[in-house]
């Protein structure tokens, strides 16, 4: 799928770590139906056959919806479902090769964490999304290191989509969307929810009424 926005505002859809592939599914559609701008998909617990079948059935419900779905950490998974994009990090394979791989018609994301320098070689290497965080403390990675409220908006005069990662949730998505953000990363405070739908339309309301300051 070849999807090139000029930019994207919204939830940033993370997917839970989730064995069953129907109930995946239907969690994820509904995120979609709330709002939710792009799909991540991250199943760390996941095996490689079921990464595939998984990912397969994602796509599917993505571009029936006009949603771009990316990949974490595998870009032989994302070419070979005909993925949005991928996101990549610090120990993934480099980004200049997963540019070069995924050619100019798909969206290449690199986590910068907490560093400027980080975002410019980011930038540099072709990424289309950056980045930064751990925002706030998260269950997903407990013990990662904090970025500061302020580099959202320095990240986001560098050009490239900033994502705003770690620890977010309702309360605290409006300082992010004000500092810099143009797409939120949202796991827990999503899917933990009752109702995925409402959840993720209560994130579109934010961002439909919230600018950011700079």
């Amino acid at each position: 799928m070849t999807f090139k926005p000029e930019r994207l505002r919204g939830l940033y859809v993370v997917t839970p770590d989730l064995p069953d592939t129907d109930r995946l599914a239907g969690v994820v559609r509904d995120a979609i139906a709330g709002g939710g701008v792009l799909v991540q998909y991250r199943n760390k617990a996941a095996d490689q056959r079921l990464r595939r079948t998984q990912a397969s059935v994602l796509q599917t419900i993505c571009v029936d919806a006009g949603v771009p779905l990316v990949i974490n950490d595998d870009l032989e998974l994302a070419i070979a479902i005909g993925a949005a994009g991928v996101h990549v990090g610090r120990d993934d394979d480099s980004a200049c090769a997963a540019r070069a791989s995924l050619g100019g018609g798909r969206l290449l994301g690199i986590s910068c964490y907490n560093q400027i320098a980080r975002v410019d070689d980011a930038i540099a290497a072709g990424a289309d999304i950056v980045g930064i965080g751990a925002m706030f403390g998260s269950a997903t990675k407990p013990a990662a290191v904090r970025a500061p409220l302020g580099l959202l908006g320095e990240a986001r005069t560098r050009g490239a989509m900033v994502v705003a990662i770690g620890g977010v949730s309702l309360e605290n998505a409006p300082e992010l969307i004000r500092a810099g953000a143009d797409l939120l990363a949202v796991i827990s405070d999503l899917f933990d929810n009752s109702d995925v739908a409402a959840r993720a339309a209560d994130y579109a309301k934010l961002f439909a009424s919230t600018e950011p300051c700079a």
